[in-house]
């Protein structure tokens, strides 16, 4: 979904603010360039980092967090849990004392409590929930782990806990309630603008517990957030925060040089040199668990043959465009889940660049002569793609020495979101990060109902690769979730309805003056982060 302007073009508070490009005028503004529009301001209908960061990592919480020294669950906004012996009950302890932002539509009138856990996890679940299809209803994330059949039942126990029934035991339950789309939305507010009619002021005006509250948005251009003055994690560093929408990696750089911008994400190894010969920057870099990849649309001939999949894997040069988009930051991919995670298997067949196999290949396939396809260039930067125009082009040369011709396509980044879902690519350049450091995370990428909600980009359905991950995600024990994680990649290795690129780490930039500013595992954390 997009926001119009004219929906979310308002100011709530605080008119007369200094525009973006003069913010440092004032010391209690930051302002983030970040590289794109928000899909929504509810991270439940999204499934873009730009939109997490720009609003579950920005204006909410979520039951839980992921420490970043183990990757393992660690309490949020519960503050302990416990387990049935049986693993299919699960009970949350709440935080008491957290209050929500509000809005000029509306002032909350308690704190939170386990009817807003109830309120978000139903939202999601039931389709009879007169939320359920507000604003397109689309719940991939849900609805991808499973959690829409996992949880039968979800209940306040009194104001203080919530219990969640499920319907078989599930090691990575705990891991899914760290993610963006499990952010925790206000059930008192969802009421009132339900009883006045426009239940889609939740989504576009939104009231979380986060250490922000949105006060505007100009699609394409900016928004302005301003701090949470009863944020339970403790006072917020900047009063003012500002997310400046600055899709040109080039114009992005250009605004940190000048202070226009004190930090930027995802930084061009092309440009990692000038930013380490300024003295007003600092370049940041982190491991990160992702990968990026060439997803075919296996619906779509001739990519629903297996042989033109493999050919055109062995026509793609990987080493080539890590070397030359990636430079010191990424490693060639072999297999849908990154290394150093739960599960990955090193002894996958490598599809090494082999133009004579590809020709071959495509002899047996019929497609001796070539084909005309196109490959769809994401419009944005991430850690596993840092330039996917120009991996698209060497991709697009490498296919043309085997006689494939190949359109590149691009589109402004929700319609290419929109056009993924759809199906509508004959191929496309897409990847992931980690949401919880579980292997599910990115097993379920290839799952066949990821295939209804968009979320395969593939549009690959295998039972036995789905049953595989099924099982590994019932069991508890990490060795046994290993191996069948391990024996699901073999067969992906075979079918390769997607080529692994890459694996990239996670850069960022800031001025020098800057400190607080935190990007881990759960995203980018604002609340504490000034320009001194």
């Amino acid at each position: 979904m997009r926001l119009k302007p004219s929906t979310v073009g308002l100011l709530l508070a605080g008119t007369g603010l200094l525009t973006a490009g003069h913010a440092l005028a004032a010391s209690d503004t930051l302002v983030y360039c970040t590289v794109a529009s928000p899909e929504s301001f509810n991270p439940q209908l999204s499934s873009s980092g730009t939109t997490f960061i720009a609003t579950s990592q920005v204006l909410y919480n979520r039951l839980l967090t992921l420490r970043e020294s183990d990757k393992t669950p660690a309490p949020s906004l519960a503050t302990e849990w416990t387990i049935s012996p049986d693993g299919k009950t699960y009970t949350f302890t709440l935080r008491k004392g957290v209050k929500f932002n509000s809005n000029k539509f509306f002032t909350p009138t308690r704190d939170f409590n386990a009817e807003d856990v109830v309120f978000t996890v139903m939202r999601q679940k039931d389709a009879n929930n007169p939320y359920h299809k507000v604003s397109g209803g689309n719940y991939e994330y849900f609805t991808d782990t499973g959690l829409d059949k996992l949880i039968t039942k979800v209940e306040a126990v009194d104001n203080d806990h919530v219990r969640f029934t499920l319907s078989q035991p599930n090691a990575a339950f705990l891991a899914d309630w760290t993610m963006d789309f499990a952010s925790i939305l206000s059930a008192e507010y969802a009421d009132a603008m339900l009883k006045k009619g426009t239940p889609e002021n939740v989504d576009n005006w939104p009231i979380g517990t986060g250490p922000f509250a949105l006060q505007q948005y100009k699609q394409d251009s900016l928004i302005r957030y301003i701090a949470n003055p009863h944020y339970w994690q403790g006072e917020v560093a900047s009063k003012h925060l500002i997310f400046s929408i600055t899709p040109n990696p080039e114009t992005r750089l250009a605004k940190l040089k000048t202070n226009e911008c004190q930090i930027i994400p995802a930084p061009l190894a092309e440009q990692f040199d000038a930013i380490k010969s300024d003295k007003n920057l600092q370049l940041h870099s982190i491991d990160g668990l992702n990968v990026g990849y060439l997803a075919f649309n296996t619906q779509k001939k001739p990519f629903d043959n297996v042989l033109v999949r493999q050919a055109l894997s062995y026509a793609v040069d990987k080493k080539a465009i890590v070397a030359a988009v990636f430079k010191e930051s990424g490693n060639t991919a072999n297999s849908i889940l990154p290394p150093g995670m739960l599960g990955y298997n090193d002894k996958l067949p490598e599809y090494a660049y082999n133009p004579d196999k590809a020709r071959e290949l495509l002899k047996q396939a019929g497609l001796e002569k070539g084909f005309e396809t196109d490959i769809w260039s994401m419009p944005v930067a991430r850690p596993y793609n840092p330039n996917s125009r120009r991996i698209a082009q060497m991709i697009q040369n490498d296919w043309a020495k085997v006689g494939v011709k190949a359109k590149i396509v691009t589109w402004e980044w929700g319609q290419y979101l929109a056009g993924l879902r759809k199906g509508e690519q004959q191929s496309a350049l897409y990847g992931w990060m980690s949401d919880n450091g579980d292997p599910d995370n990115f097993a379920t990428l290839l799952n066949c109902a990821g295939v209804q909600t968009g979320a395969n980009a593939a549009r690959w359905c295998d039972s036995s690769y789905d049953k595989l991950i099924q099982q590994a995600i019932s069991v508890s024990a990490p060795a046994e979730r290993a191996k069948l994680y391990q024996q699901a990649q073999v067969i992906f290795a075979k079918q390769l309805p997607l080529l692994p690129l890459a694996n990239g780490k996670v850069f960022y930039a800031t001025r020098s003056n800057v400190s607080g500013y935190v990007v881990d595992v759960n995203g980018s954390d604002f609340a504490k982060a000034k320009a001194n």
